[in-house]
């Protein structure tokens, strides 16, 4: 939707901007800035400055202009499996969550937290950075859901010091919520299973608390990101995206309100600026 000359035109600020459609991390986009790379209309940018319909930025060797248009979040949920990694490249040449996405006009898919390696489950992407930096940010405070089978013998106390709070060597984590799973008795062996649930994404937090208790989780599948389940119609290595009555929930629940109007950038040919 474009917005007409007589209605208001929003003004950002160029790294929210740059970094909200995709082209580089706020941090990459404010270095850039430092160094005068980034140009609007020709001229250096200063950090903070805010942009406007019609300006044209320069960074790259290449050129793109401002426009307002309401562009509603797209999310899509995947169903991650063992041996992918949630970069958009890897050095090691290992597969990549990415390399599954569909691609998508003037845009590119952000990944919503991370999975390890050697984890499954419900990996969530969308088409815009404020959703993704407010989905991921610890203010937030929005819970994750795991199933686990975790080897060795878990106490009571085990369960308490998890739901207490354990010191980790970046800081104090702990569980919301633990409750055992429903596996047959014959299944269990040395084995136990649980659904765990934990209020942010720490690097591997999930096995490192378990881990912390003297116990190894040798399998890890996230069900839940926020209001957002995997679904069991969605099998190992598919995805699908949230519809209007699904990103209605998710919106409600993280409490984040999409901007009706947006500024985004469109990529300019050479030779037209």
């Amino acid at each position: 939707m474009k917005i007409e000359e007589h209605e208001f035109e929003p003004t950002e600020r160029i790294q929210k901007t740059l970094a909200r459609c995709g082209l580089g991390s706020r941090r990459q986009i404010e270095a850039a800035i430092k160094l005068e790379q980034i140009t609007i209309n020709r001229e250096p940018v200063t950090l903070g400055q805010k942009l406007m319909v019609g300006d044209k930025i320069g960074w790259k060797n290449r050129a793109w202009v401002v426009e307002s248009e309401f562009v509603p979040p797209r999310v899509l949920m995947y169903n991650k499996p063992l041996g992918q990694v949630t970069t958009r490249k890897d050095d090691k040449g290992r597969p990549t969550v990415f390399d599954s996405l569909p691609s998508v006009k003037g845009q590119k898919w952000l990944n919503i937290g991370r999975l390890d390696i050697n984890t499954t489950g419900l990996l969530l992407f969308t088409t815009d950075g404020d959703l993704a930096n407010h989905m991921m940010h610890p203010s937030a405070t929005i819970d994750r859901e795991y199933v686990c089978r975790v080897y060795g013998e878990i106490t009571d106390d085990v369960i308490k010091n998890l739901l207490k709070g354990v010191e980790l060597e970046d800081g104090m984590a702990r569980f919301s919520d633990i409750q055992e799973a429903g596996v047959a008795a014959e299944e269990k062996g040395a084995n136990s299973w649980f659904h765990v649930a934990l209020m942010e994404g720490k690097n591997r937090e999930v096995r490192r608390l378990w881990e912390s208790q003297g116990l190894q989780v040798n399998r890890l599948k996230r069900v839940r990101y926020g209001g957002v389940f995997l679904p069991k119609s969605l099998r190992i290595g598919q995805l699908r995206e949230l519809n209007d009555k699904e990103l209605a929930v998710l919106f409600k629940d993280t409490k984040f309100e999409p901007a009706a109007t947006s500024l985004i950038v469109k990529s300019i040919k050479k030779g037209r600026h």
